[in-house]
């Protein structure tokens, strides 16, 4: 019964429109095995460099044969032609990583041997290769030709498999997965439509971009995923988007669809300034981590380049992201009021309802655990849980049921109940199978806050969980945890303690840090004091 539940109340938010794609692309895969029925690899085609202004350059991940992703190097020979682009040693993230192609965007990569790269994949691609699934045929078609449109590369077998490419993507685009996966597809399928002048793939871009862009970017500039990461990831497509559209004279209604875009890049410009903090970084909230996506003040640059001025930008609200936060000369507190979202697509969500992060002088101080792998392992389920977060767990459990690496059965759902400047308070059901409810409160002062939990109903067991940063070792004394920058004064504990975890600092990267566990029964009075 508990398994049937579990998958009833993750199946029940997904929406018709992915079933029945789910459904027609299994059914559609089985019939062309049985028939064996294949995709062209190559279609003559002509392609049209385009005009772009310097757009964000990637990391270096290529060198003398070797490829580092995810924190992690492996060596196949200098020979271009000896890369294996069906390597699967290290998981399908870093095989997807490999297929991105963002190596042709990294500095220093010459004509020569981004050419090389790409006759080495070309050689050996086949139907069933991962390099022709939807989302890294996506993001190699734009760094291919945002490649070849900046060495002004004109070859018929380069565009002939492109094209191929494009037309097998037109045909999977990814309605079943929907979110990020469909944007993708959509800004892709628009740097095929210039690059090859398809008016047929400008109009289903178009189409898509104007459906989803309004569906995915939330009133206050959030994308609805509520992942930092992937709100700049997916703002540096949009960005994208637009360097293709303002010079490129093409199609008749790419007017309307710049204006669209641009308007979803300043909002999504005004959301990220919110909450990048004052060092530049950005809060490890859901899956996110460092070290993925360009940094906000990559993508602030790359808009000042588009035209689009961010530094003129008004302040910003958060609102329906469901962040708030509060931010002093002492400290930058940052807190998540917001429910699982979205509801149909939340793979990338966590159990964390009522967390919070706390940066002291510049400095993170109060983290979120962080991630630090897409396998579907012990590692994911612990960082996705209620227990890697600041927040309140009872009887041990998740406040949300995260489960199988990317999906959620049954969610806590909040109830705001005060949201001012310097107070905000919020409850949530997530315990109810218990007969708990957890309220939350916030009080912001210029140099402490103070939190009070409170647990309605009896638990048989409830901690409060406090995550400090790797670089600090904090000692209790008596009601109080001591660090070098801020203090913790627990009023209405039973027990402290302090315990290990460990803390991601990238893909594959982890080191252990400290996190105060306190033991209460109904009430938690919390005063974190910020040193001056």
């Amino acid at each position: 019964m508990n398994k049937t539940a579990r998958y009833f109340h993750t199946l029940r938010y997904l929406k018709a429109e992915q079933l029945f794609f789910q459904l027609y692309y299994r059914v559609r895969r089985q019939g062309r095995r049985v028939l064996r029925m294949t995709c062209p690899l190559q279609l003559e085609r002509q392609g049209f460099s385009v005009q772009l202004v310097p757009f964000v350059t990637k990391q270096q991940v290529y060198n003398n044969g070797t490829f580092t992703f995810l924190n992690i190097a492996h060596f196949f020979g200098e020979n271009a032609g000896s890369i294996d682009w069906e390597f699967g040693k290290y998981g399908k993230l870093w095989l997807y990583n490999l297929n991105y192609f963002d190596v042709l965007c990294q500095p220093g990569m010459t004509r020569e041997s981004g050419l090389d790269l790409i006759e080495s994949f070309l050689a050996v691609v086949n139907p069933e290769s991962v390099g022709l699934e939807p989302y890294p045929l996506s993001l190699r078609g734009i760094n291919w030709i945002k490649f070849l449109s900046r060495h002004q590369v004109q070859r018929a077998d380069i565009n002939g498999a492109l094209f191929a490419h494009y037309t097998i993507l037109e045909k999977n685009l990814e309605y079943h997965l929907l979110g990020n996966h469909l944007l993708e597809n959509a800004f892709s399928l628009l740097y095929g439509a210039f690059f090859f002048r398809e008016k047929r793939w400008f109009v289903k871009s178009m189409s898509l971009l104007v459906r989803e862009l309004d569906e995915q970017i939330l009133g206050d500039g959030a994308h609805f995923e509520l992942s930092p990461m992937y709100h700049q990831i997916l703002l540096e497509r949009l960005l994208d988007a637009v360097n293709l559209l303002q010079p490129n004279a093409s199609f008749t209604a790419q007017r309307e669809l710049m204006h669209l875009c641009e308007g979803k890049v300043t909002a999504m410009l005004s959301w990220l300034k919110e909450m990048t903090f004052s060092n530049g970084t950005i809060p490890h909230l859901n899956d996110a981590t460092d070290g993925i996506a360009p940094s906000s003040q990559q993508l602030f640059e790359y808009a000042t380049r588009l035209g689009l001025k961010n530094n003129t930008l008004l302040p910003l609200h958060l609102k329906e992201s469901g962040y708030r936060k509060y931010c002093t000369p002492l400290y930058e507190c940052l807190l998540d009021v917001g429910s699982i979202g979205p509801l149909y697509i939340p793979g990338h969500a966590h159990a964390d309802t009522l967390n919070f992060v706390l940066q002291v002088k510049g400095k993170p101080w109060l983290v979120d655990c962080g991630i630090s792998t897409y396998e579907k392992n012990a590692i994911r389920d612990e960082e996705r849980s209620t227990g890697a977060h600041n927040t309140v767990v009872i009887n041990g459990c998740n406040s949300s049921d995260v489960w199988g690496g990317f999906r959620v059965g049954q969610r806590a759902a909040v109830r705001i109940l005060e949201d001012k400047e310097r107070v905000v308070s919020a409850s949530h059901d997530g315990y109810k199978r218990f007969g708990v409810i957890h309220t939350r409160q916030w009080l912001f002062h210029d140099d402490r806050i103070v939190l009070t939990d409170t647990i309605s109903g009896q638990a048989e067991s409830t901690e409060a969980l406090f995550h400090l940063h790797h670089t600090f070792n904090p000692e209790v004394s008596g009601n109080r945890v001591v660090t070098v920058d801020a203090d913790i004064i627990f009023e209405g504990s039973q027990n402290i303690e302090i315990r290990n975890y460990m803390q991601a600092l990238g893909y594959n990267r982890r080191v252990e840090a400290l996190c105060a566990v306190v033991t209460f029964s109904h009430s938690l009075i919390t005063t974190i004091v910020c040193k001056k």
